[in-house]
């Protein structure tokens, strides 16, 4: 029962990084119109969090086909998957939004026109994106067994609630932090995110070493 915990605990921590719903949820509002309301935000974020809810259990289920279809072996997923999350790291250390990462100004004013961005930008890629997909699949892959499954499942669905009562009140959440304490919060996650990913490289590399210099 106690190493179960642990490895909860190990798995919300490392979603609850990556996704990083204080910050994307800065981002979200951005995204929507200045006069939104409290009902338009509340559907927004249901949506969105049904969507990556979605998201997770496709690809935790077809992920395994994924790399046999490809023949990718999934340390090698974890070199490049720690790649991905570096990359992403840096980013949230800078202070540079995920939304900069994908949409500039004009594409972003005609963003602000859609009806519904809760499943395309919002749930993905921005919050769903690639290092989340290769995070799931790693994890995965450190723990084959059924309490590993049902772990990362439950570790993911917290991490889905949280990430919708923080969008559902995100108006308060900016008006209380305020755009440095946001900031702030995502550096932190950053640092999280980065050393998950060094652990996935270094670990993704020992294992290649031990596979193809026996």
């Amino acid at each position: 029962m106690q190493s179960f915990i642990e490895l909860f605990l190990q798995q919300a921590i490392t979603f609850f990084a990556i996704i990083d719903p204080i910050g994307v949820s800065a981002v979200m509002l951005s995204l929507l119109h200045v006069n939104v309301t409290k009902d338009e935000i509340s559907k927004v974020a249901y949506k969105s969090t049904i969507t990556v809810i979605i998201a997770f259990f496709v690809v935790l289920i077809t992920g395994d086909l994924i790399l046999k279809m490809f023949g990718i072996n999934v340390n090698s997923l974890k070199v490049i998957g720690g790649i991905v999350l570096i990359l992403m790291a840096l980013t949230m250390i800078q202070g540079s939004t995920k939304e900069a990462k994908i949409i500039n100004d004009d594409e972003k004013s005609e963003i602000k026109e859609h009806e519904d961005l809760s499943v395309i930008p919002i749930a993905i890629p921005i919050i769903f994106g690639t290092g989340l997909f290769t995070t799931i699949i790693i994890l995965k892959h450190q723990n084959e067994t059924l309490l590993g499954a049902i772990s990362m499942s439950l570790a993911f669905l917290v991490n889905a609630f949280l990430l919708y009562v923080v969008f559902k009140n995100s108006i308060y959440i900016k008006r209380y932090l305020g755009l440095t304490g946001q900031n702030i919060i995502t550096k932190l996650m950053g640092l999280i995110v980065g050393a998950i990913s060094v652990q996935f490289i270094v670990s993704g590399i020992v294992e290649l070493s031990k596979l193809y210099l026996k």
